[in-house]
């Protein structure tokens, strides 16, 4: 059997896929080169260089299994993968934490004005009244999307003495200690804090926008380490210069490449973005550790023996 690789992934991939036998080819090709090799092969091992979308996977009707080194599955047509019997593998389990932990990170950043007081006491400004901060021992934070990074990220929170509540349409009931499933209606009038934890679909694409954020019966703070296109910026913009949002932590940008490797850095969007110091970015790390590369990388090569019907 031959898998392609079209993006990078950690050795390990390669290593345990060649341990059982598997061959294993590394090209970097655009989309029509990869498009006119594709039946030679029975799986493909992908980030987010290009969509696998109809055209794409009716050149690939040979392959067994897509594999993408990640969680988000937004650049495959999943639906039209699996009619064609083509199984659609991520790996959500491999960064939860790292997403998790980079969440906390930005929140604490942000409640603490941390990036903003380095700064200046690197410019030789002691400003102690002026970066009072905010602590989350209290405060309701607001899960959306309990899967994965979801869960991890309220694990996290367990010890901050806050109040944690979730909403996700596909759940009824959950079995994290402290963590209450709830409508959106509670989640606008209860939450100080919102996470955004889901997938970019056609449901959820600019979920934050005006119509949303007017809802919150109080100012909140907001993170997003789920996808830039979840929210919408100048909306998002326009309620933190009313005070309707107290500030933003942002790992992902509407403005993002498909490959995510780069930002469009041209819309005056992205330049407030950049000025604000009630924003802290990050550039789309927030599963991007040592330790989930390599979690990664074992997960997902478990899942492409098992596609695959290797006897490990």
């Amino acid at each position: 059997m031959k898998v392609l690789f079209v993006d990078s992934a950690h050795p390990i991939l390669d290593e345990t896929l060649v341990k059982y036998g598997i061959e294993c080819d590394h090209l970097e090709l655009d989309r029509n080169a990869a498009k006119a090799i594709l039946h030679q092969y029975d799986g493909v091992v992908i980030r987010s260089r290009f969509k696998f979308d109809k055209e794409m996977l009716d050149a690939s009707k040979q392959l067994k299994c897509i594999a993408r080194v990640g969680a988000g599955m937004e650049n495959i047509d999943v639906q039209y993968a699996e009619s064609l019997g083509i199984s659609c593998l991520n790996a959500p389990e491999g960064n939860r934490n790292a997403v998790a932990e980079h969440a906390l990170g930005m929140l604490l950043g942000l409640f603490n004005n941390l990036i903003r007081a380095d700064r200046e006491v690197r410019e030789g400004k002691w400003l102690r009244e002026e970066n009072r901060g905010f602590e989350i021992e209290g405060k309701t934070v607001a899960i959306i999307g309990l899967g994965n990074n979801g869960s991890a990220f309220a694990k996290k929170l367990k010890g901050f003495d806050c109040r944690v509540i979730a909403y996700d349409p596909f759940l009824e009931s959950t079995e994290i200690e402290g963590v209450e499933l709830c409508t959106m209606d509670e989640v606008f009038r209860y939450a100080d804090i919102v996470s955004l934890h889901v997938p970019l679909k056609d449901d959820t694409h600019f979920l934050v926008n005006k119509e949303w954020i007017d809802q919150f019966q109080k100012p909140f703070w907001i993170i997003n380490t789920a996808r830039g296109k979840c929210l919408k910026t100048s909306d998002l913009i326009d309620a933190i210069n009313s005070g309707k949002i107290i500030g933003a932590a942002l790992d992902v940008l509407e403005f993002e490449a498909l490959s995510f490797e780069k930002a469009d850095i041209a819309p005056a969007e992205f330049q407030w973005l950049i000025q604000s110091d009630k924003v802290i970015l990050s550039p789309h790390i927030a599963g991007w550790t040592h330790e989930s590369n390599t979690k990664l990388a074992r997960i997902l090569a478990s899942k492409i023996l098992a596609s695959l019907n290797v006897q490990v």
